[in-house]
């Protein structure tokens, strides 16, 4: 694939078969809060410019990528049957050449593979869809598929860091209160404030999925401006992609 340099290309012992890339802000024509490789059609970026960056990634990969109307949920779909983005936060495929995509700028992108190399998925990890059961959910969809828990691999994609990412009770309660371990992801702050840690939070729901070889994590969007869109940070801000697909 001859992408971006500065895009990210998972470093994971998955099969030969599978493909994934995690764009970046670099390579596209958007400018301004967009600039430059800004994918999301809905963060009021000139549309023009939103298509021609989407028509560069196309050209990378084997079909359209299966967009999702994101909400924040733990709603799986099944990427082989889409035809139009659906509300939903995470897809798995079968089939070869389907291209599960999410949507990125601070929540945390999960990619998921079969050590046989016949399935993928790709879950929208932010802080509701991981109290929600988005990872455990999207992992219960590959089972059925015919994987088992134990020759799941995952990649854990850029987000909104454990230094950056300040929340309150709610969301404490929202993980503590289902599992007490989940505090280690919590670094207390002033009254009523923690820091949390999406992707310790993402490794034990992982963990509770049956999934224990987990990759990635650490890259902090929030952090480095020249490199990711973060919603926290600016607000008004573009949208990176995650991807995965299976070659035949």
């Amino acid at each position: 694939m001859n992408h971006d340099p500065d895009w990210i290309v998972p470093e994971w012992p998955a099969p030969a078969n599978i493909r994934a890339l995690i764009t970046t802000r670099s390579g596209g024509v958007s400018s301004g809060p967009y600039a430059s490789f800004n994918l999301g059609l809905q963060a009021g970026d000139d549309p023009q410019a939103v298509t021609q960056n989407r028509a560069q990634l196309r050209r990378l990969l084997p079909q359209d990528p299966r967009w999702l109307r994101q909400a924040h949920g733990s709603v799986v779909v099944d990427a082989d049957e889409l035809n139009a983005p659906p509300d939903a936060d995470a897809s798995v495929a079968r089939l070869p050449d389907t291209v599960c995509a999410i949507m990125i700028a601070d929540c945390m992108p999960v990619l998921l593979c079969d050590e046989g190399g016949t399935l993928v998925a790709a879950a929208h990890a932010g802080w509701r869809g991981l109290a929600g059961g988005v990872i455990e959910n999207t992992v219960t969809r590959l089972v059925a598929a015919g994987a088992m828990p134990d020759t799941l691999l995952a990649y854990l994609g850029p987000a909104i860091g454990p230094t950056a990412f300040e929340v309150g009770a709610d969301v404490y309660e929202a993980f503590v209160g289902r599992d007490p371990l989940a505090a280690q992801a919590f670094t207390p702050q002033r009254s009523g404030k923690w820091l949390a840690c999406l992707f310790t939070l993402a490794q034990l729901a992982l963990r509770r999925a049956g999934v224990s070889r987990v990759y990635g994590g650490g890259l902090c969007t929030y952090s480095d401006s020249r490199r990711f869109f973060s919603y926290r940070r600016d607000q008004t801000t573009g949208r990176m992609a995650a991807l995965i697909w299976r070659e035949r």
